[in-house]
């Protein structure tokens, strides 16, 4: 295992956001979604994410997830992901969202 320093995990902006809004992505690579999400102060950001395997469109709505709000911008096909919606990844590539066991304000930080 390779140890971090605390100053590493610092860097990195991880938050719970609300998902809003749900499509298909038709145009990815891979099966995906594209997801709209309620970030609170951080407004609506945009992310692909590769989930359709363990979801569909309307078990995520209104799911709180834990995302990585301070990656560059991506481009996934013809859509700009704005940040990564965390999950772990299971055997096939099944991906499980982290997410909270009870609802928080939207744009609380992970400590």
């Amino acid at each position: 295992m390779n140890f971090i320093e605390w100053s590493d995990f610092e860097k990195i902006d991880l938050r719970v956001g609300t998902i809003i809004k749900v499509e298909n992505f038709p145009q990815a690579k891979k099966a995906a979604y594209k997801l709209w999400v309620d970030l609170g102060p951080l407004g609506v950001k945009a992310s692909s994410a590769q989930i359709t395997t363990c979801y569909d469109i309307d078990s995520l709505l209104e799911k709180q997830v834990l995302c990585v709000v301070n990656f560059p911008p991506k481009q996934v096909a013809n859509f700009i992901s704005e940040i990564l919606v965390t999950g772990f990844v299971l055997e096939e590539g099944k991906v499980i969202l982290a997410s909270t066991d009870q609802r928080i304000p939207n744009g609380t930080r992970l400590a």
